[in-house]
């Protein structure tokens, strides 16, 4: 009997508190990553969904590890990597965040022109770093320009097995939306385009590639 897959995935944002009432995130929306757990589980897959902030409810049969900043993240991913036989980093992590958090709301005409702002840790090149020779890892980017020279760059220095780029400049695209499309690039040198699709559908094309 074949062994069953255990895959984790994050998906949606992370917030970086401010205040108690102020954060910085993005438009992630969770819906990607959703759609992926959600391909696993019908795959048959023991399925670990690690979940920023979103208000997506996932199916019934996955474990969802619920998280808000960027170290929270890290934690869970690290607490499950080396358990998990495929992973999939699809979540948009804040790549920094303020270097002082107030307790108290700050008042508009005491709120600071400046913030400082000091880099949160690397999640997927810590896991890149970590991985096993039988796991798969798989990371997204994210991009405005230079799309497939910044997603090969982070393919390799980040050692993983597969990248898939968005190009969140098309505004049909990407945050927050029911479609996207995909280029998604490997290690042995593959380059597969994914059309102009339903999340869920790309969620089914990706699995059939990553798994062959």
């Amino acid at each position: 009997m074949a062994k069953k897959i255990n895959c984790l995935i994050s998906a949606g944002p992370t917030r970086e508190w401010i205040d108690p009432v102020r954060f910085i995130s993005n438009p992630s929306s969770g819906k990607m990553g959703y759609a992926l757990a959600k391909e696993a589980h019908n795959r048959g897959f023991d399925v670990n969904l690690v979940s920023g902030p979103v208000s997506i409810r996932p199916v019934d049969g996955i474990m969802v590890t619920r998280v808000e900043t960027a170290e929270e993240m890290r934690k869970a991913m690290l607490e499950k990597f080396d358990s998990s036989d495929l992973i999939l980093m699809c979540a948009a992590v804040s790549d920094h965040k303020p270097k002082f958090q107030w307790e108290q709301k700050k008042k508009k005409d005491q709120f600071p022109q400046n913030i400082e702002m000091i880099p949160n840790k690397d999640i997927l090149l810590e896991l890149g770093q970590k991985k096993k020779k039988l796991q798969t890892l798989v990371g997204f980017a994210a991009e405005t320009e230079n799309g497939v020279q910044n997603a090969l760059e982070k393919l390799n220095k980040k050692n993983l097995d597969w990248i898939a780029l968005n190009d969140i400049s098309n505004k049909k695209i990407g945050f927050d939306k029911d479609f996207n499309e995909i280029t998604l690039f490997s290690s042995s040198g593959k380059r597969v385009n994914l059309d102009f699709s339903k999340k869920e559908e790309l969620a089914t094309q990706m699995f059939e590639l990553i798994l062959k």
